[in-house]
This record gives C-alpha cells, structure tokens and sequence, in this order.
C-alpha cells in the first residue's frame, strides 16, 4: 500500500511537470517566454523523471516522451509511455486500474555463467520444445544449446544474424552477413563438426525453418537479406558428404560451395528484410520490412520459384515484426 501511495505521488508530480513544460513550449512559440532559472529542458526533465521513477524508466523511453511532447503541444502523450507501454483511452477505464497495469520491476535475478562475452549481444533466440532445448546465437558468433548441460561453439565468423534448428537433418543453422552455418551439434568431435556455405552475395539478416518436409533427410530453410530478397534453401543429407569438403587447416568448419545447393530466391521487398517464418497453419511463408510499399508479404511459398503476384500489404514505414496466432487466427504486425 505504501509503494503504491509513493508511485501516486510520484505520477502527480510527473504530471504537473509535463503541464509546466507545455505551458512553457506554448510561451517560447508565440514569443512571451523568458529563459529563467526555472526552464524546463530536456537535461531538466531528465534529471527530475528519474529522481520521480528512479531506474524502472529507461533513457530511450524518457528521451521519446520528451520528443513527443515537443511535437505536439496540444496533445502530450498517455503518462504510461514514460515506462515504454500504451493504453488506450476507455471511458469505463478507472485511474485506479490504470495504476495497476503498469508493471515496476525492482527485483532484478542475474544469471552469473554466462556463455556470452562482455559487450556480446544475443541476436536470436529458437526454443526446441520437442528436444527439450533451447538456442542462442550472440552477435559475435557464439552459438549456444542450453540442455541439462551447456554445449556452446565459437565460429570463425562473427556478426550472427539469426539462428534455427532444423528437425530433420538435425543441425543448428545461422546465418551471418555473408555465409550460412550448419553445425553438427551431436557429433563428438570437438572441431571440424560445422559447415559453412558460402558465398552468399547479400547481407543475410534473419533465416527460418520450413516445417512441411517429412522427408528424414530433407530440410529446407527461408532467409532474408538486405537487399529485399527471400530466399528458400534446401538441403539433403547429400550436401554434407566428405568428398564434398574443402575445409581449411585452421578453420573448424568444412567449407560448402552454395553453387552445390538449391537456392531459390525472389525479391519481394524493397528494403531489408526484417523477419521471415513459415505458418505451417496456413501452409503459407511470411516476410516483413521496413519498406513503406511491399511492407509484409504472405503467400504460397512456391511464389518464391514463379514470377506471379504475390499477396501483400503496404504500412507507412513498414513492419518490423510479426506473429501469428494459431488459436486467435490472427496475425499482429509490429511498426
């Protein structure tokens, strides 16, 4: 009760400075403003958010407020934006129920092993429910399969962009700016138990697995790169054949020509492609960019091999991601 007495006070105060600035901006506009002591900028309103809220606000969030407000005098933005999350206005909303439904996390748990270097980033994330795993790909190329152990790999490469499993071949692939990996991740062998195909001519930035194959030694794979190509992969048990290697002395990977693998692929937008996925609910693949005209793209992925027109929709600055929901049967775009 305590704490919830404190955040109303502290959300009082943080009103009336949002009033005080506005009423401030609106003055400087039409020339009656002047610069005092007492000037809100945006050091000023900063300074003051974070002794009112302390660290459950984030910098970016502050800094977006503010800007919101600068552009428009005449409408300042829901108070809940300051900790990054919207609600719509609702006449039978009480202000007592929009209190609860901001979330303040002061408890915060730190796993201490980690697998990731310092200033590394996880790019990707792909859980395996029916294998009981789950994978990580950090940016800098460490590869991750937490299980009931850790089994980690370090690539050649860095700059991972996406990573996935797939089911029947049962390898972990990722993809990075200009290569595809394929890793072995059940073979003993400490070294020599990847693959990378190469080269690719455009920045690969997301890759996906098609679950339609029941074939046991078939997998095909989807991947978008920079330039607005969507591309469709598929590999065999065939492609990782011995005599098919040309594996370098120091590298742990055996290096695959791409020119050995079919690859098909079509471009479908005109900018980077952000995310791609199949629906195995509606047989269909789906991809997304930042392109205002041909924003997300959902069809039949023979698409990718014809020249027919594909079913798609435009957003003002394009999606940048997107999900499916089996039961809702929607899918929700994010902008």
């Amino acid at each position: 009760a305590l704490e919830r007495l404190d955040f109303k006070n502290a959300l009082e105060q943080f009103k009336k400075l949002v009033e005080k600035m506005v009423t401030q901006k609106k003055k400087e506009k039409s020339g009656l403003y002047t610069k005092d002591d007492d000037e809100i900028d945006y050091h000023k309103f900063y300074a003051t958010t974070r002794a009112l809220f302390g660290p459950e606000v984030k910098d970016h969030n502050i800094q977006a407020y503010f800007r919101k407000i600068i552009h428009n005098l005449d409408r300042s933005p829901d108070w809940s934006e300051i900790f990054g999350c919207f609600i719509e206005e609702s006449d039978g909303l009480s202000s007592q129920s929009k209190e609860s439904m901001v979330f303040l996390v002061s408890e915060k748990q730190q796993v201490t092993d980690s697998v990731v270097k310092r200033k590394d980033v996880i790019k990707s994330i792909v859980k395996v429910p029916h294998l009981d795993f789950t994978i990580t790909a950090s940016q800098k190329g460490v590869i991750t399969i937490f299980d009931n152990q850790v089994i980690l790999i370090q690539t050649d490469t860095v700059w991972i962009t996406g990573c996935d499993f797939v089911p029947q071949l049962k390898y972990v692939v990722a993809v990075t700016e200009s290569t595809i990996i394929i890793w072995d991740y059940k073979s003993e062998e400490k070294k020599n138990n990847g693959f990378v195909i190469k080269p690719m001519k455009n920045c690969l930035l997301c890759v996906c697995t098609v679950t339609m194959s029941d074939h046991l030694a078939k997998d095909s794979i989807l991947m978008g790169d920079d330039k607005g190509h969507v591309y469709l992969l598929t590999m065999t048990s065939d492609n990782f054949i011995l005599k098919e290697y040309k594996a370098g002395k120091e590298s742990q990977f055996h290096v695959l020509d791409s020119e050995t693998f079919n690859i098909v692929k079509r471009k479908l937008h005109d900018d980077w492609v952000g995310k791609v996925m199949y629906i195995s609910a509606l047989k269909r693949f789906a991809s997304c960019s930042s392109d205002s005209i041909r924003s997300f793209v959902l069809d039949d992925i023979k698409r990718l091999e014809d020249n027919l027109p594909v079913k798609e929709f435009s957003v003002p600055k394009g999606v940048n991601a997107f999900t499916y929901c089996e039961k809702a049967k929607v899918i929700v775009t994010g902008g």
